[in-house]
């Protein structure tokens, strides 16, 4: 193009008739003038024909410049009614020079023809108001005439009619561009519309972009015309190119302008390519199963695709320092030859940094897409740090949470980004956060799988695992391990005392107090229930896990204050060492947990490690004492309720609550068989305050349903009578469940009274304050006498049922009958009550009546009861409960 604006030369035509005088400059191939208003320039004046003349662009002989040539009459070659007259001679066409005065017929309608240069864009859009364009344009610089004339072509000067259609349809008033060239490489024609489109296209011949290699293409073609695409100046055109064998020239034509269309096919293709790249992505992040992985992947495959320098990812976080809300890049995906720029994008603080607007418009869902030179000052120094150009973010939620977003840049051009680009890394957002819930999802179940959700410990699978390398690793070092079974003395005392909340809060205590006594390298796991197992990976002699040992059991010597409670509790440690007898992890675990037994057996708080002697104890036994200790937990201890019948009236007076153990693999266990194991272990002192709950929560369910009141009666163990805290307890378990004191009678042996009467005395005086009914189980198989017991606070004394059994049996003086005798006289001389155990048969039951015994039990009258059939007694005697 002319490098100057002065130098292009325009044409101006200056109308006048009987509306006046107007300026038309002519920037178009053909007019048409005459009266008619379809003429593209109109004429107001009747002299003028409907189409009077003809104005064709035609291009100057050996220049790049065009001028215009009017002809007579309309393109079907009828001429007008009064001729055309140029500078006054009538003629019927003329190439106009600037200055030509055209004539139409009439001195009523004329035109004035200009060509000039030298003159300014805006003069000459100026210049079409000028109510004088002579005095106009020699205001403006000297404008000068760039050519004083055009030389006519004589064959067109005196052209027939015929003639004259011909040149209307010449190439010339084509608006598509048509150029010619020799086989040297020379430009021989080109129309106007070329001339106006491709300046200079005479100059720069075969090299300019519309000719460029038409010789070597036309020449490798085997047909003589094609069609090809080419770029000019950014546009884009179809062109199609003739070879004129017989002349030796090339023709092109022009067929259109297919910028917007390549464009849009750029796009679509660009779109097709991004839509493949987030599915490409989307496919990572759901296949790959190390979510880092899949993220370097799915951003190196858009990255790719949408032609970026390069893609981030940023995530939100509190800053370490001043707990601002800071943001951090946490994977960068960069092009080849750009640099990372990772360490600028560490723990930036939204507020510190001048971020506000990006913090504030993506947690509003909304992206940030623009040009760096148009951002704020403070963004636009940040993103100068890595060369950054243009810059597109979209944010990441997770549902309603801003959690980060994503980024795409250009370092190496102001680029705009699309509306496509856009809208993929808005699905790449989608899809990225979509595979973050899915891994914190994962993460969750993993850990759950893996943790006890209560203390946050390992498990068993976990701790099984972890001691299963460990000793991969302890056989190839001089080292040895240890494993460690802990259990909590007292704990389901607590726990159903006060409450399975205060309970779970213990438990968290107790682990943190257990962590807090190991080393790093150790690892505590939660077992089960209130047992823990605990991992000593690296171990060099015996003393070193008897100091942790130690150290764990002092841990715990200490109250635990929660809610308000003062709670104190123990444990029980047992240790097993790998070596020849326990060289794999299920036997480390059995061994430690048989040596936990003997710890508890042998008084608890303390700890053993395992030896083979240990194992000396039948297995069936070893194996029932170690379900024994889980059967509380798991439920499996029921309540049977064997009604006391009146033995004048036959009324239901009470119930003795009797424990069994059903046994998941071994059925119904016997009391005979349970009750020595729970003793010595120590078991039953958490099992005989389950038993003292449970019956006390039946018989106040069963007052609240409406039947009348029976007492209930419980035996208490040895152990169990003799702890410290036994009244404290018991008010504990009255008050729990609401039942009143007077409901509740709690038996004890007579070996247990006499052992030591004067600890009995006190506590059951204690008892007695409460409210309580006492009764001394089984009399008559001690060694005291009943005067020995007369100082205790009783209330019921119980025939042992050895004694009832022998009354139909012993024929020899029928010695037993006067035993029994004797036992009633003496316990209604002490005001005590009394109740004849195991009656089965009509002869033991006159017996005891004719000796006014008060009460009886047995299968005479009910066997044990469960609390289904239990309920259903009671519902079928009805408020009077007579059997």
């Amino acid at each position: 193009m002319p490098g100057n604006d002065r130098e292009k030369i325009r044409h101006l035509l200056v109308v006048q008739d009987m509306e006046g005088q107007r300026t038309i400059p002519l920037l178009e191939t053909t007019y048409s003038l005459g009266r008619d208003s379809r003429n593209a320039i109109v004429l107001r004046s009747q002299s003028v024909s409907r189409q009077h003349a003809i104005l064709l662009r035609v291009i100057i002989p050996d220049t790049e410049q065009y001028g215009f040539r009017i002809v007579d009459g309309n393109f079907k070659g009828k001429r007008s009614t009064n001729g055309l007259f140029i500078n006054g001679t009538k003629c019927f066409s003329h190439n106009l020079q600037n200055g030509d005065l055209i004539a139409f017929g009439n001195p009523q309608a004329q035109a004035q023809y200009y060509a000039i240069s030298n003159l300014s864009e805006a003069a000459f859009i100026e210049s079409y108001t000028a109510s004088d364009l002579s005095i106009f344009l020699s205001g403006q610089g000297n404008p000068v005439n760039p050519f004083e004339t055009i030389v006519s072509d004589p064959s067109v000067e005196g052209a027939s009619d015929a003639a004259l259609t011909r040149l209307a349809s010449f190439p010339e008033l084509i608006p598509n561009p048509i150029i010619e060239m020799d086989f040297t490489g020379k430009v021989t024609y080109f129309n106007p519309a070329a001339a106006n489109k491709f300046p200079r296209i005479r100059e720069i011949g075969q090299n300019h972009p519309i000719l460029a290699n038409l010789l070597s293409a036309v020449q490798n073609q085997t047909g003589n015309s094609f069609v090809r695409e080419v770029e000019v100046s950014g546009e884009i055109f179809e062109q199609s190119v003739h070879y004129l064998p017989e002349s030796d020239l090339i023709r092109t034509f022009i067929i259109r302008e297919i910028t917007e269309q390549k464009q849009a096919e750029a796009e679509l293709r660009q779109r097709d390519r991004l839509l493949q790249a987030v599915a490409e992505a989307a496919n990572y992040l759901l296949a790959e199963m190390n979510y880092e992985i899949a993220i370097e992947k799915a951003l190196a495959t858009f990255g790719e695709a949408v032609n970026g320098d390069r893609v981030y990812l940023f995530q939100n976080h509190s800053h370490p320092v001043t707990e601002e809300i800071a943001v951090s890049l946490q994977f960068e995906w960069i092009r080849s030859g750009v640099e990372a720029s990772h360490h600028h994008w560490q723990n930036q603080s939204y507020q510190t940094s001048g971020l506000e607007r990006w913090y504030n418009t993506l947690s509003r869902g909304q992206p940030i897409n623009g040009l760096t030179q148009e951002f704020p000052t403070t963004e636009k120094e940040l993103l100068s740090r890595d060369n950054i150009k243009s810059l597109l973010l979209v944010p990441l939620r997770l549902e309603e949470d801003f959690w980060g977003y994503l980024g795409l840049v250009d370092c190496s051009s102001a680029r705009h980004w699309s509306r496509h680009e856009e809208s993929s890394l808005l699905t790449m957002a989608a899809i990225i956060s979509g595979a973050r819930q899915r891994q914190q999802v994962e993460n969750k179940i993993r850990y759950q799988a893996l943790h006890d959700l209560l203390t946050g410990l390992p498990n068993r699978l976990q701790f099984n695992d972890l001691l299963t390398r460990a000793i991969q690793t302890a056989v190839q070092t001089p080292d040895s391990l240890a494993v460690m079974f802990l259990d909590l003395d007292r704990f389901k005392m607590i726990n159903d005392t006060l409450g399975h909340t205060l309970g779970d809060e213990l438990l968290q205590s107790v682990a943190q107090r257990l962590k807090d006594s190991l080393s790093p390298g150790d690892t505590i796991a939660r077992w089960g229930g209130d047992e823990f197992t605990i991992l000593l990976p690296q171990i060099s002699d015996v003393e070193e896990v008897t100091q942790i040992a130690l150290r764990i059991l002092q841990a715990l010597e200490n109250a635990f204050y929660l809610q308000e409670h003062e709670l104190y509790i123990s444990s029980s440690i047992g240790i097993a060492l790998l070596n020849e007898h326990s060289p794999d992890p299920e036997t480390l675990i059995q061994h430690a947990d048989t040596a936990l037994y003997y710890a508890k057996d042998k008084g608890r708080n303390n700890y053993q490690f395992y030896q083979v002697s240990l194992n000396t104890k039948a297995p069936e036994l070893l194996n029932l004492e170690k379900s024994l200790r889980h059967a509380l937990e798991r439920e499996e201890f029921l309540l049977y309720y064997q009604p006391r019948v009146n033995i004048i009236s036959g009324e239901i007076t009470g119930m003795e609550a009797l424990l069994r153990w059903d046994h998941p693999d071994m059925g119904i266990v016997a009391p005979s068989v349970f009750i020595p194991l729970a003793e010595a272990s120590g078991l039953i002192i958490p099992l005989g305050e389950w038993v003292l709950r449970k019956a006390c929560s039946q018989n106040k369910v069963w007052q609240e349903a409406g039947f009348s009141p029976v007492t209930i009666a419980v035996n208490l163990s040895p152990k169990q009578f003799r702890q410290p805290k036994l009244v404290e307890t018991v008010a504990g378990i009255l008050e729990a469940t609401g039942l009143e004191a007077r409901f509740l009678e709690l038996e004890i042996t007579e070996t247990t009274a006499i052992e030591d009467l004067n600890f009995a005395k006190t506590v059951l005086r204690d008892l007695e304050q409460m409210g309580l009914l006492l009764s001394i189980d089984d009399f008559g198989t001690g060694h005291s006498a009943l005067s020995r017991l007369q100082a205790l606070p009783l209330h019921n004394l119980k025939i042992d049922r050895s004694f009832i059994k022998e009354l139909t049996t012993d024929n020899t003086n029928n010695k037993v009958a006067h035993i029994i005798t004797a036992i009633v006289a003496l316990g209604r001389s002490l005001g005590l009550r009394l109740i004849a155990e195991g009656v089965e048969k009509s002869e033991e039951l006159e017996f005891l009546k004719s000796i006014n015994c008060d009460d009886v039990q047995g299968y005479f009258f009910y066997r044990p009861l469960s609390v289904q059939q239990a309920t259903e007694l009671m519902t079928v005697n009805g408020t009077s409960h007579k059997a």
